[in-house]
């Protein structure tokens, strides 16, 4: 398979909305192909910038190793190069560019670096993880900002100049002061992408200062929502922007917010709700209650 050379990849994430699809699971929770398959087709049929196989919403956290590199590599056959895959690289230095290295060989698009489990890190530690990483493949590279990883427009900026391969850098804090310092000091170096949970809720703000593309979860069960939406964002069409915020994405929130993990519980529930069977999410997250569901269906169906 041909490698996909990481200046393509940055511009082609750019230019339209990013999706994080969920991963299936049976009723044994274990990793369900076929249901897996059928959903990367149906999100593959629209207009989406780039697929990101085993992200956050996909339940990275919960897979093992060969689970991720099954789940990448059915990605990268199902759509069959109609939309660039992105793989994930997760945990410790060491596993992570064994991953980096995994999706090359799956025949990825590019890889997502998250942040290094569990322990914290200072600004040299961090740059020498990107660095590790983005030298494992010769896949473009968006590196996460998040969690345990928040990293300054100083190690930014060396990350980039040191690593010719990182294309972009996903933010998952939304540090006002702390994006536009690093957008003034690498500018277009690199893209960057909105990584809040929801990410539509901070699409219109955060456009100012450099980020042209997003994650949305919520395309996962509402593409042609999540589609009108972003292209209100890019238009900066604050009327309609805002009438979708109130009508559907607030709601939402408030079903969102009512207990720990259900950012990406609700995206499951989201695609039950709308017909599509996502299935349960695996512990330790928790899925909605019968209540939260009904809720969540009846909020779907206003907009589907």
């Amino acid at each position: 398979m041909t490698l996909m050379p990481p200046d393509v990849l940055a511009d082609r994430l750019e230019s339209g909305l990013l999706s994080f699809p969920v991963t299936h699971f049976d009723d044994a929770l274990e990793f369900d192909e076929a249901r897996y398959r059928e959903h990367l087709a149906w999100q593959a049929g629209f207009d989406v910038a780039g697929l990101f196989a085993a992200g956050g919403t996909g339940e990275v956290f919960s897979l093992t190793p060969a689970e991720v590199d099954r789940v990448v590599r059915v990605a990268v056959d199902e759509v069959a190069g109609a939309v660039p895959v992105v793989a994930p690289a997760t945990g410790g230095t060491a596993s992570s560019a064994a991953q980096a290295r995994a999706a090359q060989e799956a025949g990825a698009s590019g890889v997502l670096l998250f942040p290094p489990y569990l322990t914290e890190a200072g600004p040299r530690g961090l740059v020498e993880h990107i660095t590790a990483v983005c030298r494992a493949t010769d896949l473009g590279v968006v590196v996460y900002s998040r969690a345990n990883a928040v990293l300054s427009d100083a190690v930014v900026a060396e990350a980039a100049d040191r690593n010719p391969n990182l294309i972009g850098l996903k933010d998952g804090v939304g540090d006002i002061e702390r994006l536009t310092r690093t957008y003034a000091r690498v500018g277009d170096r690199l893209i960057y992408i909105g990584g809040l949970p929801t990410a539509e809720t901070f699409a219109l703000p955060l456009l100012q200062l450099g980020m042209s593309t997003y994650s949305s979860a919520l395309f996962n069960f509402l593409p042609e929502f999540a589609l009108e939406f972003y292209a209100a964002v890019r238009a900066q069409d604050r009327a309609a922007v805002y009438r979708m915020l109130d009508d559907f994405v607030i709601p939402y929130l408030d079903i969102r917010d009512r207990d720990r993990g259900y950012a990406v519980s609700i995206v499951k529930a989201g695609l039950t709700a709308a017909g599509r069977d996502g299935g349960r999410v695996r512990p330790p997250l928790s899925d909605l209650t019968a209540d939260e569901l009904a809720e969540l269906t009846a909020l779907v169906g206003e907009v589907s």
